[in-house]
């Protein structure tokens, strides 16, 4: 296995990334896989015996105090031989002083703890078919909203994420906005995600939510923290239910800006 030489990934990689996904038993999710190569630090080691990635991860830098770790995944075949390690070690130099953080499993929490990082709360995937009545307190968002948008959100995130967010109206189906608040819904492989969501106050994140949930055909699914427990019963009393669980984890200081008003992510892999 030597050398394990980390290389920065490109969209040229976009289906050796999918099929390395689809060999850990995850959907290919070549949409979010696009999006991730194109705004953050992708990198990859190529599997030694020439068939695709060995592994890979991506880290996305918000401003210069914080990032994300993501798709943190090595080929079945090449297990336990170091990869995960070489390329968590290669990213964590390359956010230098940021905080970091990242979603983890509990087959990759051990790795992360051994990498300095703490727990520092619990998400949980819910999903299902959305219920519920417009709200009639937002309105679909136009490019011209965007501004708006990323004042907010640069206050209530506390850190600069506008190159995702710049991305919404076209990576996304739909972004809305209220008074004090805005969201956003993509599709995935299986169903399309609510995120992100942020608003100065439940009910303006519970307009929000629900009236980009009626308008999906299907599916939708919402990464809540499990300290948002009275916006997880309201979801609940609207038809979606909980599947399973993960440990946000944080290397460094403390999380930005204000947790409380961060209703749902744009998804796990951007914090």
């Amino acid at each position: 296995m030597s050398p394990m030489t980390p290389r920065r990934l490109t969209t040229d990689d976009l289906d050796d990334c999918a099929r390395l996904a689809k060999d850990r038993g995850w959907l290919p999710e070549r949409h979010k896989w696009r999006l991730l190569l194109e705004i953050g630090e992708p990198y990859g080691i190529d599997a030694p015996d020439g068939d695709g990635l060995a592994a890979t991860n991506v880290l996305t830098c918000y401003g210069d105090d914080h990032a994300v770790i993501s798709m943190v995944l090595t080929a079945a075949r090449f297990e336990r031989r170091g990869l995960g390690r070489r390329l968590m070690e290669h990213v964590l130099e390359r956010a230098g002083a940021r905080t970091v953080s990242l979603y983890a499993t509990e087959y990759g929490r051990p790795l992360y703890e051994r990498l300095g990082f703490r727990a520092v709360g619990v998400a949980a995937k819910h999903g299902g078919v959305f219920t519920g009545e417009p709200s009639g307190r937002t309105r679909r968002a136009t490019p011209d909203d965007l501004d708006a948008i990323l004042a907010l959100d640069a206050e209530l995130f506390g850190t600069d994420r506008s190159a995702a967010l710049r991305r919404m109206f076209t990576f996304g189906e739909q972004v809305r906005i209220a008074d004090g608040g805005f969201g956003h819904c993509w599709r995935n492989d299986d169903n399309t995600v609510i995120g992100p969501v942020v608003a100065r106050d439940e009910e303006t994140a519970r307009a929000l939510i629900g009236d980009l949930a009626r308008e999906v055909d299907g599916e939708v699914r919402m990464d809540f923290d499990l300290a948002h427990e009275s916006m997880i019963r309201w979801a609940g009393e609207h038809g979606i239910t909980e599947a399973w669980r993960v440990t946000r984890m944080v290397r460094g200081g403390g999380l930005p800006g204000d947790r409380a008003r961060q209703f749902l992510p744009f998804m796990q892999a951007l914090g």
